[in-house]
């Protein structure tokens, strides 16, 4: 059965209703000295209702804060819930600006379609993240490396234990500052493959932003740092790369091509799609297709593939120093692909932090 939610596009009139117990001036900047990564919010969050008869309505910003939910709303029991991840930057001049975020607002209407969730309009996307920086802009570090991560999501809370679709459905939005993901430098990182588990499945939700493909890598993360690695590889079919725990893959041939793998289960990785352009702007050949674990390998060991590297919204990208498996490991330490991946990192953020010019168009004023 195809479930068909119309993409409705009324317009929305926004509501703000201030804290009126913000986080003092003081602590807000002791915070942003130091954010780490998820651990602090700011003032404010977006929310928006959806129901089958009204649509989306009942647009507001108030103040951050625990959000209610019967005991039998659809989402506690059926996880009919997405989200996406994007982030705020700090340009020299004092702007707030933001990163491809039409992409983002895309894919979260292709994850709601997948798990029959409704579509919100790109325009309402982008409003929410204008909404909430007007009012928490001052949350938006200015130390170098740092931004405002942004979190949309998206959950079912209908009360309902029948097995359908919610008919309710509530849209968020809340903001963390981020420190540099790297505090001493980017450094190669070390991946765990995972033999005995699979992320997702033909005609699964690979694809699709939800929170339980990341509870199902879990296990498998922790096993991967048990054996001294930052992440974790799945396979497609046993024997084909799919991506990580959290990023997307890229393999680095002598002759600079950069391969990455194509399947059906794999998020389309935003941050992915940015290096690839801009390695093809400098005439890199690009191949997206399916790779086998054994291509990677046999390509090692010849001397045909010379490095690897990871790519996502936390970390930009990172080079890979080893893939470890039960019985084998592959290791790269030659310069090639480990100067490129840096070098195309270091212009990807040079864009977003407007410090590189933003060829594509692909940054958004969030404060004007």
């Amino acid at each position: 059965m195809t479930i068909q939610l119309p993409l409705a596009s009324q317009s929305l009139i926004w509501q703000t209703v201030r804290n009126e117990n913000p986080v003092a001036p003081e602590a807000r900047e002791a915070i942003l000295a130091d954010p780490g990564f998820g651990n602090h919010f700011t003032d404010h969050m977006v929310d928006v209702c959806w129901s089958e008869r009204g649509g989306w309505h009942r647009p507001r910003v108030s103040p951050y804060g625990p959000i209610q939910l019967d005991p039998a709303a659809a989402v506690l029991h059926y996880a009919q819930e997405i989200f996406e991840g994007l982030k705020a930057y700090r340009h020299a001049d004092g702007s707030i600006w933001t990163f491809r975020p039409y992409e983002n607002a895309a894919r979260m209407q292709r994850s709601a379609h997948r798990l029959a969730l409704p579509e919100l309009p790109s325009e309402h996307f982008i409003a929410s993240l204008k909404q909430l920086i007007a009012v928490d802009g001052d949350w938006v570090p200015t130390a170098p490396e740092t931004s405002l991560y942004l979190r949309p999501f998206m959950f079912a809370k209908e009360a309902f234990l029948g097995v359908r679709p919610a008919k309710k459905v509530a849209y968020y939005l809340i903001a963390s500052p981020a420190g540099a993901y790297f505090t001493g430098g980017v450094q190669p990182v070390n991946i765990w493959l995972s033999s005995e588990y699979a992320r997702a499945s033909k005609g699964g939700t690979g694809a699709a932003k939800t929170g339980g493909n990341y509870a199902s890598s879990l296990l498998p993360q922790a096993e991967a740092y048990e054996h001294g690695c930052q992440q974790v590889l799945f396979l497609d079919e046993g024997k084909y790369l799919e991506e990580l725990g959290g990023m997307n893959i890229v393999l680095v041939r002598k002759d600079g091509t950069l391969i990455t793998p194509e399947s059906e289960s794999i998020l389309e990785g935003i941050t992915r799609d940015s290096v690839l352009r801009l390695a093809a702007d400098r005439g890199h050949l690009i191949e997206q297709r399916k790779v086998t674990l054994d291509e990677w390998r046999e390509g090692a060991a010849s001397g045909d593939i010379v490095g690897a590297f990871a790519c996502g919204t936390a970390a930009v990208i990172v080079p890979i120093g080893r893939l470890l498996g039960e019985d084998f490991e592959i290791v790269h330490n030659g310069p090639q692909a480990e100067e490129l991946a840096l070098s195309l990192r270091e212009e990807l953020t040079g864009i977003q932090y407007g410090r590189v010019e933003d060829r594509h168009g692909w940054l958004v004023r969030l404060d004007a």
